[in-house]
């Protein structure tokens, strides 16, 4: 009978499990275009209704009750869905977002850009060596952490690092108030600052308010003239964490060197910033790309009648496409690959397709897909398809891509971070 009852406890629990990873598994928000199809797919006892409180359209047509949905998104709008256990208990809300069929310019151009912050941001702790030679850690049993985000040190806002370690050594060792944001909340801590050997006043954390690297821009858009770049979020290379910027520029690029991938190593392209001149201004960071304004077309060569439509999700096939990305100075090219799988059904983060190589120039060139070709556009049928945006270092010729996205929304944080400066460049001592 024990063994019985185990049984019948373990199973249970599984089957929780199993339900519980269904329902997280279900985005909260889906984003497609006009004429596609989409679906929820949910189990046994799970429905999905529609929710008829916040729609922001003319309806499109009623949708039934069911366990699972899959519909055409008619037309232009939001819709909103709401899942419940036996109809009875609600689990949680999903948002459709219909967009328009669209058309923009593939570009492919290697680029720069320089992110700032929206405050100070945290990325380590180390110990302070005070007048005396002994050791001190003034963030001691204070709830701070890496990837909090320092905006204020006693009322006065902090803007850079500049102002941080300017706000902290006026306090001449008075305790301090730090204001700082963690996931979208607002706290405050009190910290004593210790004066250091070089008689300056300080916290012992480490911060950083910039970021600058090397990517390729995807397409832009005519009408809005926004640029979208990366096809991936930039994190901080020190926390890991989706950078939170309150500005950026897009700068131009001059490529220095190739470092070809291999097995282990997924290779990179070098390049710099320095003398660059600005063609646009970043305004957001998400998980699907880089967006912003693009000033300057010339810079990049740009030709509104290169304008090409993206395709829905339906329209993407297994088999042979191209990408364009840039690998000399104002020179770019076309490739061959093969997309070897299609995640149609992902609308939780931006892997979206499995592509390889299959160009001998570009093999020959990179041995693959390399850093700094993320954001490269992907060309099918002569319709834009996605971007490339993950690199399998097994394998360099492979790379995880994520259909194109027009929207400014973020989900789940991405694994890729950009190429950011030495972190002596831009990470301080406060």
């Amino acid at each position: 009978m024990k063994t019985i009852h185990k049984i019948f406890i373990i199973s249970f629990l599984l089957l929780i499990l199993i339900y519980v990873t269904n329902i997280t598994g279900i985005p909260n928000n889906i984003v497609v275009f006009q004429g596609e199809h989409f679906s929820i797919n949910t189990l046994l006892g799970i429905k999905v209704e529609k929710d008829n409180k916040n729609q922001t359209q003319d309806n499109i047509q009623t949708i039934p009750t069911s366990s699972n949905l899959n519909e055409e998104a008619t037309r232009i709008g939001k819709m909103d869905f709401k899942l419940n256990l036996f109809g009875r208990i609600p689990l949680k809300q999903i948002s459709v977002n219909i967009i328009p069929k669209t058309s923009v310019v593939p570009l492919g151009n290697a680029v720069g850009l320089k992110l700032y912050t929206s405050g100070v941001l945290v990325v380590g702790m180390g110990e302070i060596e005070g007048q005396d030679y002994q050791k001190y850690k003034p963030y001691e049993n204070v709830d701070i952490e890496e990837g909090d985000m320092i905006v204020a040190i006693n009322q006065n806002t902090v803007t850079c690092t500049a102002d941080l370690m300017e706000n902290v050594n006026n306090s001449k060792g008075n305790e301090v108030i730090v204001k700082y944001v963690r996931d979208g909340n607002e706290l405050q801590a009190n910290i004593k600052p210790v004066k250091a050997s070089d008689d300056k006043y300080k916290l012992g954390l480490w911060v950083r308010d910039a970021a600058a690297g090397v990517g390729t821009v995807s397409f832009y858009e005519p009408s809005t003239k926004t640029f979208a770049a990366l096809g991936h979020g930039i994190q901080d290379v020190d926390t890991g964490q989706l950078l939170d910027i309150a500005k950026g520029d897009f700068v131009t690029t001059k490529i220095i060197s190739i470092i070809k991938g291999k097995k282990g190593n997924p290779g990179k392209i070098q390049g710099s910033i320095e003398n660059s001149t600005t063609i646009g201004q970043v305004y957001k960071n998400t998980d699907f790309g880089v967006y912003g304004k693009l000033t300057n077309t010339n810079a990049l060569n740009v030709n509104i009648n290169d304008a090409l439509e993206v395709a829905s999700r339906e329209e993407i096939k297994t088999g042979n496409a191209k990408i364009i990305c840039m690998l000399e100075d104002n020179k770019k090219e076309e490739y061959e690959i093969s997309i070897e799988k299609i995640y149609k059904n992902n609308n939780d983060n931006n892997k979206s397709m499995l592509v390889k190589v299959t160009d001998e120039r570009l093999l020959e060139k990179t041995g693959g897909i390399i850093q700094g070709m993320s954001g490269s556009p992907i060309i099918q049928n002569n319709k834009v398809i996605g971007a490339l945006t993950h690199v399998l270092v097994g394998d360099p010729r492979n790379r995880i891509c994520s259909i194109c996205r027009f929207n400014d929304k973020t989900s789940k944080r991405s694994t890729v971070k950009m190429y950011i400066k030495q972190k002596a460049k831009l990470r301080h001592y406060a």
